[in-house]
């Protein structure tokens, strides 16, 4: 990862409510629907030999309801005879028996390893689906939802190996051909692992396009194998399929084959090597200066530097620029100068627009340059960290403001895995271009906002839940924070019998769902229709956050959990539930 940018995710203030006051439990009544199953869910238990955390997190919460995001409130389940089913809501007071839309053509109960069956919907035809065996089904399937006389046609049809769950897929045309890429999740024996749980997390990033010639229509022509140790939060391939985007507690890298390793040993060798730095930089509260030493037949004529507020580029002669990016902060471009000094070197001076200011690099993501500190800036750092520091081991435990308490902290805010990170994978080089540490941004969920983009992710922000929409086609806008759910973070960490969380698409609500029966909601603040005051503060209230409680009649675990605009969708073993959450416009 040493090529790859660090980033950060840059929430917008006009969407986060420093002033909001929590949810009101509401007690206006939730119209709820239920249908009887004709056959069970195809629900997998967990087996002796799934005993870690990750088989858990993998298969023991899967959510075995799948939302077509294409379609207006399509849900689909498979049932214990292995047929794919479908409810398409079009009248919450007149709803349809699910109906079979397609059968697997392998009996279910046959395979003893297997794991549930897994479906993903990559474009509005176009369905990637698996029957828990480690067989992959590529199906087209035309139309779906509404149409009665819906026909969903086998065209790519083979084992792939160990029984696998599809966790993400997607439709393109690369080359004039149509192209569909899959991530399939496995957790597999790792005989190397003698410290750790003894498995291995692995994401098998697989292609497969149609074919100009022969009679296979389509065929693989990618299987690209990446492994962790953890099961990721998030996993996903980019629309136009070069690249995907991992949230993870552990990183994932590539598995690459011999000549790929050597190859990787000789850059490995030539990068360490020592090099000398391009530039050295130095730094005040009011400037910033960069020395880079000039070959011999460089001139002042050969040197060409352009200034703005934002940016620098350095060129020499013809060649490419030599510095070149985004500046760490503005600058006054106007005031910034240039010099070649005696000892041959050019020597770069950068006002600070804010002074005071200090910089952790000059260009942003750029490595090439070494930071010089001279004398003065040392003692003033140590000087200013002397407090943090003695040489008797705690001399004052009687201090009546310690700087950290832990009793001060709730259960609730204690995260277990605070090392989750964001990697941006490219396609082509298979190495990690973009990089985000989440470090206490508790992932949460994901959700399907526009089916053409990438899934959204949700993370805690502190006591809120921030919905992020990744851009890959926007380097300078890659994660785009699009939604807040205020106090969201801090609420569902009280909650410790959950197991599912989801948003609406047009982010009205969030939802969540305990292991039986209980499905809570909250809704975004809205405009009041009465005058109210708070009474601590006695000024006026102008709009008000609903939560409301539903509570199901039944005894069956909770399978699965869905939520669009208008409605929650929650299955268990024999009964599918709608729960109307908005009305229509």
């Amino acid at each position: 990862m040493a090529g790859a940018a660090h980033c950060s995710l840059q929430a917008k203030r006009l969407l986060l409510d420093p002033r909001f006051e929590g949810y009101k439990l509401s007690l206006e009544p939730l119209a709820c629907y239920q249908l009887g199953l004709d056959a069970a869910v195809a629900e997998v238990q967990l087996r002796d030999d799934q005993y870690t955390l990750d088989h858990m997190r993998a298969f023991g919460m899967y959510n075995y309801l799948h939302l077509d995001s294409w379609y207006q409130d399509n849900v689909y389940y498979v049932d214990q005879f292995g047929r794919v089913m479908n409810l398409s809501v079009t009248l919450d007071t007149a709803l349809q028996k699910p109906r079979e839309v397609f059968r697997l053509p392998t009996d279910l109960t046959a395979c003893d390893n297997r794991l549930c069956a897994s479906m993903h919907f990559s474009s509005s035809t176009w369905v990637t689906l698996s029957d828990g065996t480690g067989r992959l089904y590529l199906i087209k399937s035309g139309k779906r939802g509404s149409s009665a006389s819906e026909k969903w046609e086998i065209v790519f049809n083979e084992e792939l190996g160990s029984p696998f769950i599809i966790a993400h897929s997607v439709s393109f045309v690369k080359s004039d051909a149509h192209s569909l890429a899959m991530l399939l999740l496995r957790v597999e024996k790792d005989e190397l692992d003698t410290k750790g749980s003894g498995f291995h997390v692995t994401l098998e990033w697989v292609t497969i396009a149609e074919r100009k010639e022969g009679d296979q229509r389509y065929e693989i022509i990618k299987r690209r194998v990446l492994q962790g140790k953890s099961v990721p939060h998030y996993a996903a391939i980019e629309p136009s399929g070069d690249g995907l985007m991992i949230v993870s507690h552990k990183p994932f890298t590539f598995m690459q084959n011999e000549s790929d390793k050597l190859e990787e040993n000789d850059d490995a060798k030539v990068s360490n090597e020592k090099k000398d730095p391009l530039y050295y930089w130095q730094q005040t509260e009011d400037d910033v200066t960069i020395t880079v030493h000039l070959p011999q037949d460089i001139t002042k004529d050969d040197i060409k530097i352009c200034f703005s507020p934002d940016n620098i580029c350095v060129t020499l002669k013809d060649q490419p620029p030599l510095i070149e990016g985004k500046l760490y902060s503005s600058v006054d471009h106007e005031s910034c100068t240039w010099i070649i000094r005696e000892d041959k070197s050019l020597e770069i001076s950068l006002i600070k627009k804010n002074e005071g200011s200090q910089w952790p690099e000059v260009i942003v993501g750029d490595t090439r340059g070494e930071f010089v500190m001279d004398s003065s800036q040392c003692s003033k750092i140590a000087e200013s960290l002397m407090h943090l520091t003695s040489e008797v081991m705690n001399p004052n435990p009687e201090k009546e403001n310690p700087p950290c308490n832990a009793q001060e902290l709730e259960e609730c805010d204690a995260f277990l895995e605070d090392g989750a990170s964001l990697c941006r994978f490219d396609g082509d080089t298979l190495k990690v271009t973009h990089i985000i540490n989440l470090g206490s941004n508790q992932y949460l969920f994901s959700v399907v906002v526009n089916p053409r983009e990438m899934p959204c992710f949700c993370l805690r922000h502190d006591v809120d839940a921030l919905l992020w929409q990744p851009h890959s086609d926007q380097p300078e806008n890659m994660w785009e924070h699009i939604a807040t759910f205020n106090a969201l973070g801090y609420v569902q960490a009280s909650k410790q019998d959950k197991k599912f969380m989801a948003c609406a698409p047009d982010y009205s609500y969030a939802a969540l769902c305990e292991c039986l029966r209980r499905v809570f909601i909250y809704r975004q603040p809205t405009p009041l229709a009465t005058i109210l005051y708070n009474r601590k503060e006695g000024r006026q209230v102008g709009q008000v956050a609903k939560q409301l409680v539903a509570t199901l009649e039944a005894n069956d675990p909770i399978l699965g959990f869905q939520a669009t605009s208008e409605r929650l969708f929650v299955l268990t073993t024999k009964t599918l539930f709608l729960i109307k959450v908005n009305s229509g416009n």
